[in-house]
Order: C-alpha cells, then structure tokens, then sequence
C-alpha cells in the first residue's frame, strides 16, 4: 500500500457507508431468508458459533469486552520485546428499531523494553481510542455498515508512549456474512487538534486499516486473519506497519456466559526502522 493510497481508501468506504444510508428504510430490514442477528436478549441461548460471528462483526449487536495482549519482538533499537495489553470494550445502543449506535474503545497500557540511549519509561498507559459508529439494526443480504466519529483521547501517562493532544477524525466499516464467514474492511483516521512539529513534538495523523477474514468450522471454532495496517504521518524515515498472520479460537460457555479464546502471530513484512519483527496476539473475551 503506498501513501497516496490512504485517502481514496478513507474516503471510497465513507461514499459506500453514506450510499447505504440513503436507501429507504424498509430496505434496512433483514431478508425474509436470513436468520436474525445474535444479541444480547438471545445470546444465552445461541449457538456457540452464531456467537462468534455476531462478536466478529466490529459493529455486531453483543456488548463484547475483550481483552487482547500484543507481545512484540525484536522491538527497538535493542531488538527488546514489547508487551501492549488493550481493554476494547464494544457496546452497542439500540436507539431506534432500525438503528443502532455501537461505540468501540481501546485502552492500552504499554510494557517497554530499554531503548537506551533513549529515556523510555517500563510501563505507561498509551493514549485511548474512542469511536462510535452508526449503523442499521438489520442486514440486508448479510451485508451491514457503519460510519462516524474517531477520537483519541490524551490518556498517556508519559510523552514516550503517545501524544498530549486531543485528535479527531472519520472511522467507517463495512462486514459482509454468510453461513460460515464474516468478512470486511475497516478503517479510521485520527489527525491531532494542534500540537508541536519536530523529533519530539505532539502532533500526529494516524491512519488505520484492518481487513479481517472469519472462517467459522461449527460448535465455536474459528480461524481468523485481522492484520492492522497502519501509517504514521509525521514520524520519520519508514511509516507503515504491514503485518501478515493468522489467530485460530473458539467461543466457549463458562455456566451461560459466552467467552472467546483466540491466539495468533503476525510478521511485520513491512514496518519502521525499529518496528517490531513478529506480533504473538492473544485474546480473551467476555461476552453479553
């Protein structure tokens, strides 16, 4: 992916989200042959694997509260290991019959090897991500969307580990679902509200990409592929983060309670000079 690629992306899945948003809304309602849409009302007594499609969908209709760890290696000018561990809680609001609003955090607190001569602290809470997307209750064809707002919130604990400015943007996604895949594309891009230029200043343009690809075997198992693609504007020499993988899970029933496991590793076939080689991705999930 090359760099003027990055807003015709952006903006080719907001036309697409907003095309959506015109279609009448009888349109919005689900086929008469498709099965209704896992939710928390239905979710005790669904199937294992209709819950991990419905928990796969970024704007699925399940309050989801994963929390995923990040162990990456060869990270910094040392070739440390870096450990990020993200709270994602994801509810949704059903405000009318035929819409719902479903707002996505990510929480990180960073573990950061030495990166010496550099001052880096060993653990920090990096800044916090807040989105909310607008989105149709029902699928139409197995197809949904959802579009809206992106903040980053200034929550770092220290200036190594992310940005004192506020920053705002544009997120959309689109998820297409069928018997066995839950397949789509989502995309954001955060921009700071002010700040400082230079080596060590405050401003940043984040853009984020994560195509993501569900296979669902039956009773709970699935294989997935979620690479985050990323480009940092304003940092220096190479800017994107372009990893390569694939996890493997299975939802699971602790009494009634839906839970999903899931583990995974990702190489960095392309990433910044001190980026991380290799991702080990693991994931546990309570969901509602």
């Amino acid at each position: 992916m090359i760099p003027f690629q990055k807003p015709v992306l952006l903006a080719a899945l907001l036309a697409a989200t907003a095309s959506a948003a015109l279609t009448p809304a009888q349109a919005q309602q689900a086929s008469p042959s498709e099965a209704p849409r896992v939710s928390h009302e239905t979710a005790d007594k669904a199937e294992e694997s209709d819950i991990a499609k419905e928990s796969q969908n970024p704007i699925g209709n399940l309050t989801i509260l994963p929390f995923e760890n990040y162990a990456n290696f060869d990270y910094g000018p040392n070739k440390g290991a870096q450990n990020v561990l993200e709270f994602e809680p994801v509810v949704p609001f059903h405000i009318t019959d035929d819409w719902n609003v479903i707002t996505r955090a990510v929480i990180p607190t960073v573990w950061t090897p030495s990166l010496a001569p550099a001052k880096t602290p060993p653990t920090a809470l990096a800044p916090t991500d807040f989105s909310a997307f607008f989105s149709p209750s029902h699928s139409i064809d197995g197809w949904t969307w959802g579009v809206g707002p992106i903040m980053q919130i200034p929550t770092a604990t220290n200036p190594a580990i992310g940005s004192s400015v506020w920053g705002l943007g544009p997120t959309a996604v689109v998820v297409k679902t069928t018997e066995h895949v839950v397949a789509g594309l989502l995309v954001n891009n955060v921009t700071s509200l002010g700040g400082t230029s230079g080596r060590f200043g405050t401003r940043y343009g984040q853009f984020l990409a994560q195509p993501f690809f569900n296979y669902n075997f039956g009773q709970g198992w699935f294989v997935t592929t979620a690479p985050i693609i990323t480009d940092n504007e304003y940092s220096s020499g190479k800017k994107w983060t372009v990893p390569v993988g694939a996890e493997a899970g299975r939802v699971i029933r602790l009494g009634k309670l839906p839970v999903k496991l899931s583990l995974g590793a990702y190489y960095n076939a392309i990433r910044p000079e001190y980026g991380s080689t290799w991702t080990l991705k693991t994931v546990v999930a309570i969901i509602f």
